[in-house]
């Protein structure tokens, strides 16, 4: 596989995707049911994909591709995973939905409770259902109106979260504190009204909003690392700001919908030794089942309905397949103590071969990473010195697009956004690390000619 990566890429056949997207198309906006995998912002069809195990991809054409997507984030421990597999095979026997209370449930909950150090867990069917229903609560708490959130940090797409989410360009035509405008059509500026904005990684944006604003605030929701811009680390000034929020009132929600129990078993919370009143989870927390949670302390937690008056509920919430597949992923995580650090290893190593990579292409490049998630940015910056989204956005999305194309080529399928982080799993090994660099140096020197 190595020697197939290091020779010029011969066109894969992607006749099957290409059929596959045109009749998407006709009965689907864009083709695409997420907005990233239609390509837009990199070129070319996407890949449609028909089976996935362990590291690896094999799309509609038969084409194996070495994955760094990880549907996004859920498969820590590789594609297809047996113990997984199984427990959703286990769950299926008994039924798909009950619309009433189960036993998995509660043992979810309870495992959940035990790993993160919250007194109660609800949950629902996405990460978006979690951030709304976090952020209804932290209203009916404090009886407070406003939110606050960070430029480019993705909350899911609840309306009044889809503002400077992402790609969404900071907007203060009225020179207010705070003041933006929608990311997405549909939006009423009226919703837009209830969310502040501050930058992420300024404590001093931070403090100065909060000072003027902070009686009005019922909650400033943040990730703690940032995948939708691009990787960003929190500094250790910026998380002190983030704890002081508490001080006027506010709750502190840590949105641990990607970073949950990926940076560690506690999630970017343990990891980087948080305290947040609120934090919501999805993604590993299913194992790959369509799934969220939000969880916190009891005399936060008891408001919400039927304990309290704040209302919340869904059909499929607790979905017994979901429940299953999320048990078998946190008790694998578990019983494997030394996971967490052979991912670290992964990615360090991942990321100093792209740098060497680039560098010896005569590419610009800076690379942020953290436990297993990893964004090389297309701008000349020393690493680490990519830490809000002002400075992600300045990276070449053309150079980040012809790359990520090389790699494709190549047989190792990217995030198709410089602006997202790539996910490592536990069945990343040598012989894909090796494909990886050998790969990317390739499409560097092609990025270069």
């Amino acid at each position: 596989m190595t020697t197939e990566l290091q020779a010029a890429p011969t066109p894969a056949p992607t006749a099957h995707s290409e059929a596959l997207f045109a009749r998407a198309r006709a009965v689907t906006p864009g083709g695409v049911n997420s907005p990233v995998r239609a390509f837009r912002s990199v070129g070319g069809t996407p890949r449609f994909i028909a089976r996935a195990d362990g590291a690896y991809l094999t799309d509609a054409d038969g084409t194996r591709l070495l994955d760094y997507i990880g549907s996004w984030g859920p498969m820590i421990l590789g594609h297809n995973h047996p113990a997984v597999r199984e427990a959703i095979a286990d769950a299926l026997q008994y039924g798909t939905s009950f619309g009433a209370p189960g036993e998995r449930e509660v043992l979810l909950a309870e495992l959940v409770t035990r790993l993160t150090g919250v007194d109660r867990v609800r949950f629902v069917s996405s990460g978006t259902e979690a951030t709304m229903s976090a952020l209804r609560l932290a209203r009916g708490v404090t009886g407070r109106k406003f939110i606050v959130k960070f430029r480019g940090n993705y909350h899911g797409h609840a309306d009044g979260l889809l503002v400077e989410a992402g790609s969404g360009l900071m907007t203060n035509a009225d020179g207010a504190l705070g003041a933006a405008a929608p990311s997405s059509a549909g939006v009423p500026e009226e919703y837009a009204g209830l969310t502040l904005v501050s930058e992420y990684n300024d404590p001093a944006a931070l403090d100065a909003l909060m000072a003027a604003r902070g009686s009005e605030v019922a909650a400033v929701i943040f990730e703690p690392v940032v995948g939708n811009a691009g990787v960003l680390i929190p500094t250790p000034e910026f998380l002190a700001a983030l704890h002081r929020v508490k001080t006027h009132g506010a709750l502190l929600i840590a949105d641990e919908v990607m970073t949950g129990f990926r940076l560690s078993l506690g999630g970017a919370t343990g990891l980087l030794g948080l305290r947040p009143d609120l934090i919501c989870w999805g993604k590993i927390i299913g194992g790959g089942l369509p799934v969220g949670a939000y969880g916190g302390r009891a005399s936060v937690m008891d408001f919400v309905s039927p304990q309290g008056p704040v209302y919340q509920a869904g059909t499929l919430s607790g979905n017994p397949l979901a429940m299953a597949a999320g048990l078998a992923t946190l008790s694998a995580l578990k019983a494997d103590p030394d996971l967490y650090a052979r991912l670290g290893a992964y990615t360090t190593a991942l990321a100093d071969g792209l740098r060497d990579a680039a560098s010896a292409a005569g590419v610009p490049i800076s690379i942020n990473h953290i436990g297993s998630m990893l964004t090389a940015f297309h701008l000349d910056a020393p690493d680490g010195s990519v830490r809000t989204y002002t400075d992600a956005a300045a990276s070449d999305t053309k150079a980040f697009a012809r790359w990520f194309q090389g790699m494709l080529g190549r047989g190792v399928y990217w995030a198709p956004s410089q602006f997202e982080s790539i996910f490592v799993s536990g069945v990343h090994g040598d012989a894909e690390l090796n494909a990886t660099l050998d790969a990317a140096r390739a499409a560097y020197l092609d990025l270069r000619a």
